[in-house]
C-alpha cells in the first residue's frame, strides 16, 4: 500500500482510507464495521433501562419474599393452634392423673392406718409439696425482680 502511495505521488487519497481496515490498537487485530460504529449487538441497555429492570426485580422479589411469609405465619398459626388443644389435653390428663394418685393413696393406706387418718397423711404430704414449691417459685421470682430492679449508681 506504501509502494502505491508512492506511486500516485506520495499522497494517499480518500478512498485508500475507506478500503483500509480498522485495527484495533490494543491487540492489533481488526475490527468489524458493527465495532467500529459501536452498534453492536454487544452494546449494553441504556442505565434508566437498567435500573428500572433492577426496581421491578426488587418489587416482584418483595411480593414474592411477603406471600412467602404469610404463608409461614399461616402454617406456624395452625400448628401451634394445634399443640396448645393438645397440650390442654395433656394437661387435662395429668391432672386427672393426680386426682387418681390422691385418691389411690387414700384407698390404699385407709386399711393401715384407718380412713381419716389416710385422708389427713394424704392432705399433710400435698400441703408439705405445695409449701415447697410456693417457696421455691417465691425465690425465682425474688431473683427476676432483683436482675430488673434500679440500681444506684
Amino acid at each position: 500500500m506504501a509502494r502505491d502511495a508512492l506511486a500516485d505521488g506520495g499522497k494517499e487519497g480518500p478512498a485508500d482510507k475507506g478500503n483500509a481496515p480498522s485495527i484495533d490498537p490494543v491487540t492489533g487485530a481488526a475490527l468489524s464495521e458493527d465495532t467500529v460504529s459501536g452498534a453492536g449487538p454487544e452494546s449494553p441497555p441504556p442505565l434508566k433501562e437498567e435500573i428500572a429492570a433492577l426496581v421491578e426485580d426488587g418489587k416482584i422479589y418483595a411480593e414474592a419474599e411477603l406471600a412467602f411469609q404469610k404463608t409461614r405465619l399461616s402454617f406456624a398459626a395452625d400448628r401451634g393452634k394445634s399443640a396448645l388443644i393438645l397440650g390442654m389435653l395433656a394437661l387435662g390428663f395429668v391432672h386427672l392423673m393426680l386426682i387418681a394418685l390422691v385418691v389411690g393413696s387414700v384407698i390404699a393406706l385407709a386399711p393401715m392406718v384407718g380412713g381419716w387418718a389416710a385422708m389427713g397423711i394424704v392432705v399433710g404430704v400435698l400441703l408439705f409439696a405445695t409449701i415447697v414449691f410456693g417457696l421455691i417459685i417465691r425465690s425465682k421470682i425474688k431473683d427476676v425482680t432483683q436482675a430488673f430492679a434500679k440500681s444506684d449508681p
